[in-house]
């Protein structure tokens, strides 16, 4: 299920929702309770996992020779 985020129009709260592409549920802002959020849209990151792009030891064990 992908994950969305909404952004409320009256105070500007962003909150992430895991939902189905085709879903016509109606949110409300979880801050102000108010009924006119907005889907955006967001961007996001591929690449390593649990180390930088620029770190060559991805275990943090290796010796720094």
């Amino acid at each position: 299920m992908p994950l969305f985020e909404y952004k409320c129009k009256q105070c500007g709260h962003v909150t992430e929702v895991l939902e189905s592409r085709g879903s016509k549920r109606r949110r409300t802002c979880e801050k102000c309770g108010s009924p006119k959020m907005e889907k955006v849209f967001s961007t996001f990151g591929v690449g390593k996992t649990g180390a930088s792009a620029g770190d060559s030891c991805p275990t943090g064990t290796c010796s720094l020779s």
